[in-house]
């Protein structure tokens, strides 16, 4: 049954795609700023407390709603309702249209849209970025983005669905991503300052939840793309620091497609009604580069075959399982 719902829902999201401006992320956004005000002292525990809060009872309301649809209505209102749970966590077209802005501003010879564009996505100072910076800083924002809303989902939902529990993983994995961005975004800003136990406590739980998900993202990337320089720069990324579960992402990916990835970071602009981007998950700056060609707009071309390929071979193999459990 998980293997259709992620199907419905991929479909369903390239067929109509979920608005930025909708009311179930705008509630999840009051929720987040609700429990940090009303739960975060700047204890230790006080700041498990909220995270819980934050994460996990949606989480365990999307689960009792999986749970109550199958005892008293049946399985297909319950595949109804991982199809609406992953339709809203789940997908491409929540982050694609600024790959696709920038990579056509790029075509037409419009560097300084597409620095003004990547600034606009991503809230950065991209104003001084040549074209190949520009190139570079795309494909890392853009494949960190496909993990965390695509693959990042498919591994908690695939596996939490395998042991009964619906689609709470896909809910669990997308607000523990957004809380730890979200908050520190806040504290950033100074709008509303986050303590530091809360911040610790988010972050750290994030990276456990991503430890899994960033390293099979990784090997799906090795698997279709160049596999033997693809473990080779995972292997050195994880040499420099194991902790980095972006970092491994970037290094497969440069060595997927024999691109140069890494180095400086760009600097946060908080404008009036920014956005959080993925700046907290970006390689530090000053990090050494992997080995690989300069980027240039072919490698664009690379990552969205690169990306699709895998997600191909990660749904040909939840159909192989799939298959598998209905035969035995």
């Amino acid at each position: 049954m998980s293997f259709f719902a992620i199907v419905f829902a991929l479909l369903l999201e390239q067929v109509r795609p979920l608005s930025n401006v909708n009311p179930v992320h705008a509630l999840l956004r009051a929720w987040t700023r609700w429990v940090r005000r009303n739960f975060d002292t700047g204890r230790a525990h006080h700041g498990g407390f909220a995270w819980t809060m934050a994460v996990m009872l949606p989480s365990l309301i999307a689960l009792g709603l999986h749970w109550i649809l199958i005892s008293f209505v049946g399985w297909p209102l319950a595949a109804v309702w991982s199809v609406v749970v992953l339709y809203f966590t789940l997908g491409f077209r929540q982050f694609s249209h600024h790959f696709t802005d920038i990579r056509d501003a790029l075509e037409l010879g419009d560097e300084e849209g597409a620095r003004q564009l990547l600034a606009q996505w991503q809230q950065v100072d991209a104003s001084d970025l040549p074209k190949r910076e520009i190139v570079r800083h795309v494909i890392e924002y853009s494949v960190l983005a496909a993990h965390r809303h695509v693959f990042g989902v498919l591994c908690w939902f695939s596996l939490l669905a395998a042991l009964g529990l619906g689609p709470m993983g896909a809910v669990m994995y997308r607000l523990s991503e957004f809380v730890a961005r979200y908050w520190s975004y806040k504290s950033a800003t100074q709008q509303q300052p986050v303590s530091q136990a809360l911040l610790s406590v988010a972050n750290r739980t994030w990276w456990f939840i991503d430890w899994l998900p960033s390293r099979i993202t990784a090997l799906g990337f090795a698997v279709v793309g160049s596999f033997e320089d693809a473990i080779d720069a995972w292997r050195s990324q994880a040499q420099r620091d194991a902790q980095d579960n972006d970092g491994i992402i970037l290094a497969a990916t440069a060595g997927a497609i024999n691109v140069r990835l890494g180095g400086e970071v760009l600097k946060p602009v908080f404008g009036p009604g920014a956005t959080p981007g993925l700046q907290d998950g970006m390689i530090d700056s000053g990090s050494e580069s992997t080995p690989g060609r300069e980027p240039e707009l072919a490698h664009l071309r690379s990552v969205v075959g690169l990306v699709w390929r895998s997600v191909v071979m990660w749904l040909v193999l939840l159909a192989l399982l799939t298959l598998a459990r209905l035969l035995g």
